[in-house]
């Protein structure tokens, strides 16, 4: 039996702070203290070498159930789909018209703070509802 009890995602972006926000925003997270002998983010920042400033920026679930989520910049752009995504829940509960309200409210909440919805894929025998979306940097999640 493995011994792993926490799990952090990694997004590659190029502006990790921006992301993070992002991130917070839609999941309700915040930004966790700076490390200890700094007064913020900004001061320890400060502290690194220029080609280290702004290179990476954490946000984490203030009632540590969620995974801790890293955004690291990278020189590249973001070229093809993700392998993986978060689905963002929304709705938990609810059933047929009612869930699909609740996830088309939350997607115009979330293409307020700069997503970008992809599409609607509406409930069949198979499958529920969902909406593809992006963040602000084009990383695929869904409201689910």
């Amino acid at each position: 039996m493995g011994s792993v009890k926490q799990v952090q995602v990694t997004f590659d972006c190029a502006e990790p702070e921006r992301v993070a926000r992002f991130w917070c925003e839609v999941l309700g997270y915040v930004i966790p203290p700076a490390p200890k002998g700094f007064d913020s983010w900004t001061d320890y920042d400060r502290s690194l070498p220029p080609e280290r400033r702004g290179a990476a920026f954490a946000c984490v679930d203030p009632e540590g159930a969620g995974p801790r989520l890293f955004f690291q910049r990278v020189p590249e752009g973001k070229v093809v789909k993700n392998r993986v995504h978060l689905d963002v829940r929304v709705g938990t509960g609810l059933v047929g018209d009612e869930r699909l309200a609740a996830l088309e409210a939350e997607r115009d909440r979330l293409v307020a703070l700069g997503a970008k919805c992809v599409q609607v894929l509406r409930a069949d025998e198979y499958n529920e509802s969902c909406i593809p979306m992006q963040d602000v940097e084009g990383n695929e999640f869904c409201l689910d």
